[in-house]
C-alpha cells in the first residue's frame, strides 16, 4: 500500500540559498556603508583616554637641559712659545691675579733682548757724541760771531769818527770811502755770522728732536723685548680657578697654543642645549626656571649661539636673576623649564597619542550622553608639553578622545561600550 511522504519545508538546499542571499544582502549594506563613510566601531571605554577641553592660562615652554659652568673662563695661549722648563702650581689650584703659573724658556727671545740692548746703548752714546760735536761747532760759531762783532764795532767806531772829520774838512774824500766801505764790510759780516748762528742752532734741536724720536722708538721696542721675556714667565690674568692645564716639563709650546684656562668662580652661567627646531623663537631675554634644594630659582638668556650642532641642537647662556643657589657646582646638570611666551588665556586639550594620526586637523568628540564619539574638525596653533592650544571646533567642557588613533584611520563614530 502507497503512503504519502510529507515534503520538508526546511531542507538543507533551502537553507544554503537563504544564507546566502542574507551574506549578499550583509555584504552590500557593508559595501554601502563604507563608501558612505558611516562606519562604526565598537571600542571599550576602558582602552581609551577620554580628556576634557578646559581654558585656562597657557605658557608656551619647552623642558631644556643646562650645564652649570663658571661666569667667565679666561683661556691662557703662550705668548712666544718654548720649552716647559718650571711648574709652579697644578692644575685645579686658585690662583690670584699675577700668580705665577709656569716658566717658558725661549733662546731666541732672550737673544733679542740682548741685541736691543746693545743697540740701544749704542744709540745713546751716538746721541752723546753728536751732542757733543754740536756744542763744539756752535762754541766755535759762536766765537766767530764775537770777532766779527768787536771787527764790526771797531769799524762803526772809525766811521763815525771819520764822518765828524770829513764834514770839518779834516779829512779827505778818499779816506772817507775807506772807513766807509770797512763799516759796511764788517756789518754783512756780522750779519751772516748771525744768521749762521741761529741756522746752526735750527739745525741742533732738528737734529736731537729726530734722534730723541728715534732713540724713543728703540726704548719702546725695548721694553716689549723685555716684556716678551718676562711673559716667558706665565701668570694667572684673574682671580679664579686653574683648570685644563697643559704643560709638562720638558713640552715644546708653540706660540698661540693654550696652556690651560682660569675659571672666574665670583658667579656662575648654565650652558643650554635647545633643539634646532625652536631656532626661530629663541632670543635674548627669554627667561626660565628650574626647582633645586626645594627652591625656585630664574634664569634669563642673554646670548644664543646659532651655530647647529652635530646633534642637531644649538646653546644658549643664561644667567641667574637674583640669589645663585648654595652648594651648585661646576658641570652640574639642571632641568630647565624655559618659558617661550608669555602667560594668556586660552582653550586647551591634553596631549595625546591622537595627534599622531591626526596631524592636530580632526579628532573623536563624544556625544552628549558619552556613549558615542564622531569626528570633529578643529583647528590648533601652539602646544606645550601638557596642552595643545585650541583656535576652533571644540569649546571647554566638551569631552574629547585624546589616546591614539590607530586603526581609526576611516572610521567616522566610536561607539564606546562601558
Amino acid at each position: 500500500m502507497d503512503r504519502v511522504i510529507k515534503k520538508k519545508k526546511w531542507n538543507s538546499k533551502r537553507i544554503l540559498t537563504i544564507l546566502g542571499i542574507t551574506a549578499l544582502v550583509a555584504l552590500i549594506v557593508g559595501s554601502f556603508l563604507m563608501a558612505s563613510g558611516k562606519t562604526k566601531l565598537n571600542v571599550d571605554a576602558e582602552r581609551i583616554t577620554i580628556s576634557e577641553v578646559t581654558k585656562g592660562p597657557f605658557q608656551m615652554f619647552i623642558p631644556v637641559n643646562g650645564v652649570v659652568m663658571p661666569i667667565e673662563t679666561i683661556y691662557i695661549p703662550a705668548e712666544d712659545g718654548g720649552k716647559v722648563e718650571e711648574r709652579y702650581v697644578d692644575d685645579g689650584s686658585m690662583m690670584k691675579k699675577g700668580d705665577p703659573i709656569l716658566r717658558l724658556s725661549n733662546p731666541d727671545v732672550e737673544l733679542n733682548l740682548a741685541n736691543q740692548e746693545t743697540q740701544v746703548f749704542n744709540t745713546l752714546t751716538q746721541m752723546n757724541i753728536q751732542k757733543t760735536q754740536a756744542d763744539v761747532n756752535t762754541v766755535a760759531k759762536k766765537n766767530e760771531l764775537a770777532d766779527v762783532t768787536n771787527a764790526y764795532n771797531e769799524a762803526l767806531r772809525a766811521y763815525t769818527v771819520d764822518k765828524k772829520l770829513f764834514a770839518q774838512h779834516a779829512i779827505g774824500s778818499q779816506e772817507m770811502t775807506t772807513a766807509e766801505n770797512t763799516y759796511h764790510y764788517n756789518l754783512k759780516k756780522k750779519e751772516l755770522a748771525e744768521q749762521i748762528l741761529i741756522q746752526d742752532s735750527i739745525s741742533n734741536k732738528e737734529q736731537f728732536l729726530q734722534a730723541e724720536q728715534y732713540y724713543q722708538k728703540m726704548q719702546g721696542t725695548l721694553q716689549m723685548m723685555r716684556q716678551k721675556v718676562a711673559d716667558l714667565v706665565v701668570r694667572a690674568p684673574v682671580d679664579g680657578q686653574l683648570t685644563s692645564l697643559d704643560a709638562d716639563l720638558g713640552m715644546n709650546k708653540n706660540k698661540g697654543d693654550q696652556l690651560g684656562q682660569i675659571d672666574v668662580l665670583t658667579s656662575y652661567k648654565v650652558r643650554v642645549d635647545v633643539d634646532e627646531h625652536y631656532i626661530s623663537q629663541v632670543f635674548n631675554g627669554l627667561r626660565g626656571f628650574f626647582e633645586f634644594a626645594d627652591s625656585t630659582y630664574n634664569l634669563e638668556i642673554r646670548k644664543v649661539f646659532t651655530a647647529v650642532k652635530t646633534g642637531g641642537t644649538f646653546q644658549v647662556d643664561m644667567y641667574f636673576l637674583g640669589h645663585i643657589p648654595k652648594g651648585i657646582r661646576r658641570g652640574q646638570t639642571l632641568q630647565i623649564h624655559l618659558n617661550l611666551s608669555d602667560t594668556s588665556q586660552a582653550i586647551l586639550i591634553p596631549k595625546g597619542g591622537f595627534y599622531q594620526q591626526t596631524g592636530g586637523n580632526w579628532i573623536f568628540k563624544l556625544s552628549s550622553d558619552g556613549k558615542t564619539a564622531y569626528r570633529q574638525d578643529i583647528q590648533l596653533n601652539r602646544q606645550s608639553p601638557d596642552y595643545y592650544e585650541v583656535v576652533s571646533g571644540v569649546k571647554p567642557g566638551d569631552k574629547v578622545v585624546t589616546s591614539s588613533y590607530d586603526n581609526y584611520e576611516h572610521i567616522q563614530e566610536l561607539v564606546i561600550n562601558r
